[in-house]
């Protein structure tokens, strides 16, 4: 295991210490994982005292929390304004996945941090998936069923049943990219997940 106070010895100066905690937070579960971190380990990575963290954080759980609902508030409103952008909706559904793989492949501690970590207790995933989760699963479906009103989409699918295979896809993609020892760009991954998607693996 890696001491969170040489994962960055030379982390940039961040003027916002709430932004520089959370950022030195993803850092520190990502290479610790976050059972085995402390709120210590984190003062010591964002260059602050343990006492300030406690000023914006009351626990490591709240700042978990708060990595995760930062990050799908970030991830719904860059959604919204790219689905804004065209009418068409396979390109929208198109430009979700991209912009899911591009999130998490731009900031390899954050993907670690989603899809490991996240992931271990149930606790979490209760908690979480009746967060943020659900309205990013919303804004899918909502994409989709636009779709099936327009004439492009089957209309006897399930919408929510379509968002879930479409995120899980994404997911599995994204899960691999993190555990492969092999160095690769993630967000292409996208295009091949679509393709599947939308065409099937049919030959005719």
């Amino acid at each position: 295991m890696r001491s969170a106070r040489t994962l960055n010895p030379e982390r940039p100066v961040v003027a916002d210490k709430r932004e520089a905690i959370l950022r030195a937070a993803i850092r520190v579960f990502a290479h610790n994982g976050y059972f085995n971190s402390k709120v210590a380990d984190i003062a010591s990575e964002a260059g602050v005292a343990d006492g300030t963290v406690y000023l914006y954080f009351k626990s490591k759980e709240e700042i978990l929390h708060s990595i995760f609902d930062r990050s799908m508030e970030e991830a719904i409103a860059a959604g919204k304004q790219l689905l804004e952008q065209t009418s068409d909706p396979r390109e929208k559904l198109r430009r979700i996945a991209h912009l899911h793989l591009e999130r998490l492949g731009a900031d390899r501690d954050l993907a670690v941090v989603f899809q490991v970590e996240l992931r271990g207790s149930t606790k979490f995933m209760e908690e979480f998936s009746a967060a943020g989760f659900a309205e990013y699963l919303k804004l899918i479906r909502s994409t989709f069923e636009a779709g099936q009103q327009a004439g492009v989409f089957r209309k006897e699918l399930n919408g929510k049943v379509v968002a879930k295979i479409l995120f899980g896809a994404l997911d599995e993609m994204a899960t691999n990219w993190i555990l492969s020892q092999r160095r690769y760009k993630l967000a292409p991954m996208a295009d091949q997940v679509l393709d599947i998607f939308l065409n099937g693996v049919n030959a005719e």
